[in-house]
């Protein structure tokens, strides 16, 4: 879900610095209702298709997960089967499901740093990038968090790096 509320949020920057004159047509309570239920929408099928994987999996032997939350990384290291397949459709999946909105939270903010430099005012190119910054922050603490612990093969052998990595995402980001 969060990867597609965060392009949902670029998108709403770009509409407020690019096309202010049509921000309020554009971005209308409806317009809000139906980015959040698309988000909703992919992250529920991208969860589907992970449970449905994952229950091809055999589990035998400890149950029990050296982490502070369970995910699919720590579901595979319990798993006595081949977790190949799922790893891969992990890595697939997160490529698609959080590639395409960065690349669109780039193009937004690609057209946003153009629009604001050619403000002339320093005052005026000061606000519209605090307005993005912090959004800006939070997009890279979630992408780069994200990374390091989703897109790379072999993840079912998680490390105590794995752990603070995931307490610096559940906490950092609001």
């Amino acid at each position: 879900v969060d990867c597609f509320l965060l392009t949902a949020m670029a998108y709403d920057r770009f509409l407020a610095i690019c096309r202010p004159l049509t921000y309020s047509i554009r971005m209308s309570p409806t317009v809000q209702r139906i980015l959040v239920a698309v988000s909703w929408a992919c992250a529920f099928t991208n969860a589907l298709t992970h449970t449905v994987a994952i229950a091809t999996l055999n589990f035998c032997g400890p149950n029990v997960i050296n982490h502070f939350y369970c995910d699919l990384p720590q579901l595979f290291q319990l798993s006595c089967s081949s977790t190949q397949l799922n790893e891969l459709l992990l890595f697939a999946l997160g490529f698609l499901m959080a590639g395409t909105p960065m690349a669109l939270i780039v193009t937004s903010y690609v057209h946003v740093v153009a629009a604001v430099l050619q403000i002339r005012s320093v005052e005026g190119r000061k606000k519209a990038f605090s307005t993005c910054g912090s959004h800006l922050t939070v997009v890279a603490i979630f992408y780069g968090s994200g990374i390091f612990n989703y897109m790379r093969l072999g993840s079912a052998k998680l490390s105590n790096k794995d752990k603070a990595v995931g307490i610096f995402n559940t906490v950092i980001n609001p």
